[in-house]
């Protein structure tokens, strides 16, 4: 277990690698001079000279890109050109609301999508079973920002049951916290939930077909014992599969649900730095997302042993 988690971790250098040398090409990839194009059409000849000198582009490239991952390696991502900030410390601050979305969102999505596609999977060709793959269908299809304004319009201006947009601090008391991020999280749950039942119901119906359940029935067990504690455990590898990828995928989605419902997260940061054309913190939130990309795919691995003992490193 030991060397094997070890072996993953090692494999992982390699991939940050090759992502650290395209982050470092984005800006210099970038058509025409990076340092114009940041300091915009007016700014004088001395501007832009100061904003290569800034980010460096006034030195060799292969200097530029050893002192760049030498700096990562220490943990400076470079200071934003807009504000002045260090960009490790934007993304720590802004990171409570994406990391609470994300999770907010992913528990909403395990509770719906679970049950609805074990109970697609049990209820294989009659109506429940085309009912709830048609609605899983109709969300998964749906733009994120159409959702969410049409529950901004419906439970914020319509009804005024819950602020149009913003965020609060789970310090600030649960109440207020879940207030701004219920609606967030359904708008972008509803696809990854939908998502999530197809697999389950995919996943289980497999396992349904084996001849242990068909055992287990025999033996006069309970339909909620077959599902939940017979099939579902030996469908949990793929369904957990799809866990970990749609977490992976709701990288995107936050950054569409930030902007619409104005959350000062991570997503919101990445639109307005390259609004503002701010490479630094591009470069950084890339190579954050990418970090805890790697990060997810290694939980799930090491997720599958404890799910199915009978998988070997």
């Amino acid at each position: 277990m030991l060397g094997y988690v070890v072996t993953r971790t090692l494999s992982a250098v390699p991939v940050m690698a090759v992502v650290a040398t395209i982050v470092f090409l984005l800006l210099h990839l970038t058509p025409g001079d990076p340092a114009t194009i940041i300091a915009g059409e007016q700014a004088t000849a001395a501007e832009i000279e100061r904003i290569r000198t800034t980010l460096g582009l006034d030195q060799p490239l292969l200097k530029q890109f050893v002192t760049w991952l030498l700096n990562i390696l220490s943990g400076d991502l470079g200071h934003s050109i807009y504000s002045g900030k260090p960009v490790t410390e934007l993304i720590v601050q802004r990171l409570e609301p994406t990391v609470s979305l994300a999770l907010l969102t992913l528990s909403i999505a395990i509770v719906i999508a679970v049950p609805t596609g074990v109970i697609a999977a049990w209820k294989e060709g009659t109506w429940v079973d085309w009912t709830l793959m048609f609605l899983a269908i109709l969300f998964f299809s749906m733009p994120i920002f159409i959702t969410g304004y049409i529950l901004i319009y419906n439970f914020s201006v319509q009804w005024r049951l819950l602020p149009v947009q913003g965020f609060r601090s789970i310090s600030d008391g649960i109440g207020p916290f879940l207030s701004h991020m219920i609606l967030p999280a359904i708008s972008l749950g509803m696809v990854y939930a939908s998502l999530l039942a197809r697999m389950s119901r995919s996943a289980m119906l497999e396992v349904l077909h084996q001849d242990y359940i068909r055992t287990a029935r025999a033996k006069g067990l309970g339909t909620g014992k077959v599902l939940f504690l017979h099939a579902l455990k030996n469908a949990a590898v793929p369904i957990i599969t799809t866990i970990g990828i749609g977490l992976i995928l709701l990288i995107s989605g936050v950054v569409v649900v930030e902007s619409v419902f104005a959350i000062p997260g991570i997503g919101r940061l990445t639109v307005d730095a390259i609004l503002r054309r701010d490479y630094p913190i591009i470069q950084g939130v890339i190579l954050f997302f990418s970090f805890v990309y790697v990060i997810i795919n290694l939980l799930i691995d090491l997720t599958y042993r404890l799910v199915d003992p009978r998988i070997k490193y």
